[in-house]
């Protein structure tokens, strides 16, 4: 029996049974007030499903059958834009007024239109040079927020004893942070060189950009014994996708398109935390 499940914030009923005949299903569960299951769904006609969900605001989801999210054993994440609401770097530029310029360079890197993430991670960080380090702690305590959902996402997958990672082509100074507020089990970004207070507009070691994702990720697969059935990855850029492609459930989060296409699922109106309604949470 498959299961298509519909979320949104709002979930209006006429919507609902559109998708219900579109799929010919065999009835409808309430799961809460944001999301139901259409039951016997037929997903043969994903493209006009997925057509109509977005056109009315819903997001969507097939499925074979229901695991159990303690069935699983990892939740990967990206963190800018993703586990959290900005890029940092975009943040961190606006303190020597060039974020517009570093923002450019982002959004192009993020739709995959620059193929090298490390060339343009150093170009970007090249235009942070004298930004003083104090700049970082403004824009975490003052900019950063977590993205709606995230909190009750993490804080389930560790009760149901997934491993946490955090990998990110950021940067350490914010990751570390998020690591010690929300108790994650590994954390992987990018270390910013700091001389006398300031940045010099260079990174210390090795990049994580797309491969280094992907790596890291296989690292603590192997080490847990995850198959990529037991693995859930999130993330919202183009850098994400080699990551993403490693589990079976990758989801797109207020993504480019780029990978909305490439995701097997996407969440383009609900929160961080409608992941958890495709799981069953007790036997």
């Amino acid at each position: 029996m498959s299961h298509l499940i519909l979320q949104a914030p709002y979930l209006d009923a006429s919507h609902i049974e559109k998708v219900a005949a579109l799929t010919n299903a065999s009835g409808i569960q309430t799961l809460n007030p944001t999301a139901v299951r259409l039951l016997d769904a037929d997903g043969s006609d994903l493209a006009a499903v997925g057509q109509y969900c977005f056109e009315s605001g819903m997001d969507y989801a097939f499925f074979d059958q229901i695991a159990l999210l303690r069935d699983c054993r990892i939740l990967a994440m990206d963190m800018d834009s993703t586990l959290v609401n900005i890029e940092c770097i975009d943040e961190i530029a606006a303190a020597v007024g060039r974020k517009a310029e570093v923002s450019a360079i982002t959004e192009a890197a993020m739709r995959g239109e620059i193929a090298d993430f490390k060339e343009s991670l150093t170009r970007r960080v090249a235009l942070l040079e004298g930004v003083p380090e104090q700049a970082l702690e403004q824009v975490y305590t003052e900019r950063l927020q977590l993205n709606a959902g995230a909190q009750a996402l993490i804080d389930a997958a560790k009760a149901h004893g997934l491993k946490t990672l955090l990998v990110s082509g950021g940067f350490t100074f914010f990751t570390g942070r998020l690591q010690q507020r929300l108790g994650l089990d590994v954390c992987h970004a990018n270390v910013l060189e700091v001389r006398n207070g300031v940045l010099t507009g260079r990174v210390l070691g090795d990049i994580v950009d797309a491969p280094a994702k992907a790596l890291h990720l296989r690292q603590l697969a192997a080490d847990v014994g995850a198959t990529a059935a037991q693995i859930i990855t999130v993330g919202d850029g183009a850098n994400d996708l080699k990551m993403m492609a490693e589990s079976l459930y990758s989801v797109a989060y207020r993504a480019k398109p780029i990978v909305r296409q490439q995701a097997r699922y996407a969440l383009n109106f609900s929160p961080l935390d409608a992941i958890l309604n495709w799981f069953r949470l007790s036997r």
